[in-house]
């Protein structure tokens, strides 16, 4: 909505007209009392007594007279106009120069952190509410971004300690291995496996540090190309056997066929493994994760379900926020670093999508749309 300055125009227009008047009032007195008056006889006479008084005679008062004021009356009046230029100027200006004044005096509150309103005279009240919701606004980017890099640093502090877990397994078994050469080929190989399994976590552990390098120095390009979201959707399925395995979860696959998209083949593929490795992370043993795409007249729209514990309201609010996790569980193995939501919501923005949850006492689903493209 267009801020109104109505009162601001009335106002100055009002100052504006009464200035004007007072101004031509004074010329008026000027032309009629000084220039028309002034220089007529009574003046003359005025100051032929004075200069008389003071031994001149009468010939030569006569010529001071017209050399002061008769041949200067030009001067006068150019003087005089100009003096009421002047102030007609220092006038108008003044008011408008307090305006300047006040309006910088609420921009420094603007930026002062206190909770100090507001307040400006009732010509500028638009711009006293505008800068007051902007003071809110830069409150609130103030106060995300402290969390936001509060809930980094904790995480940061968190991999640290995570990465000793399996760095120190790893060299414990290698080390038991490389000592004990008659170990048991059963044991040998339980063991070996073990520190295959250790030494993988090590690598998402390294890979999660990666991730929060590159979400804070760098923005997503997109390389975008014409692509089938279909096949994509039945690729990922296809291709996260291995994963689900482990909780004995199982993936279906219900979408349309040929839904062509424009879009970054590479960083879609990327929202989507997030969005099913966030529904295995977070869904019962032995449940199904259920992936339904549609095309429609105006969106295409994706939906990842997983049946799970239901997500607070609270919580699915922040869901999206960079380095936001689900749980509060100290360990790192779920939810990750809690920047693949928040990666996921930057690549559908950027492909002019939108990204949302939803979760209720049964099932949690994640819902991307994407505008239909000619």
């Amino acid at each position: 909505m267009k801020n109104n300055y109505g009162k601001l125009k009335r106002t100055i227009l009002i100052r504006s007209l009464l200035i004007s008047v007072l101004v031509a009032a004074i010329g008026y007195g000027i032309l009629t009392f000084l220039v028309d008056g002034v220089f007529q006889d009574s003046f003359a006479r005025f100051v032929m007594a004075i200069f008389t008084r003071f031994g001149i005679e009468q010939w030569k008062a006569v010529e001071y007279y017209n050399r002061i004021f008769v041949y200067n009356k030009s001067i006068f009046v150019v003087g005089s106009l100009g003096i009421l230029f002047l102030f007609y100027f220092y006038v108008s200006v003044g008011r408008l120069t307090k305006y300047l004044n006040d309006i910088s005096g609420a921009l420094e509150k603007t930026l002062n952190p206190s909770d100090e309103p507001i307040i400006l005279v009732p010509e500028l009240e638009p711009m006293a509410e505008t800068l007051s919701t902007l003071k809110m606004k830069l409150k609130c980017r103030e106060r995300e971004a402290a969390e936001s890099e509060q809930r980094k640093n904790e995480l940061v502090v968190y991999l640290a300690h995570d990465l000793k877990t399996p760095l120190t397994s790893v060299i414990a078994y290698l080390t038991m291995l490389d000592e004990q050469s008659d170990m048991p080929q059963e044991d040998r190989a339980k063991y070996t496996h073990i520190t295959l399994e250790k030494a993988i976590r090590l690598e998402e552990l390294i890979s999660e540090f990666f991730d929060i390098t590159r979400f804070n120095l760098q923005n997503i390009v997109l390389d975008k190309e014409r692509l089938n979201l279909s096949i994509l959707l039945e690729q990922l399925a296809d291709e996260s056997y291995g994963m689900l395995s482990e909780k004995n979860m199982v993936c279906a696959v219900d979408v349309e066929e040929k839904l062509m998209f424009q879009g970054d083949p590479d960083k879609l593929a990327r929202v989507f493994d997030n969005l099913l490795r966030n529904a295995a992370a977070y869904g019962y043993e032995g449940t199904q994760i259920l992936i339904q795409a549609r095309g429609g007249n105006d969106y295409i729209t994706i939906i990842f379900t997983n049946e799970g514990p239901q997500i607070p309201q609270k919580k699915l609010e922040m869901i999206f926020e960079k380095f936001y996790r689900i749980d509060d569980a100290r360990s790192s193995r779920t939810g990750g670093a809690g920047l693949g939501l928040a990666i996921a919501k930057q690549i559908v923005e950027l492909h002019g999508g939108t990204i949302s949850a939803t979760s209720d006492s049964r099932n949690t689903r994640f819902i991307v749309s994407f505008p239909v493209q000619e």
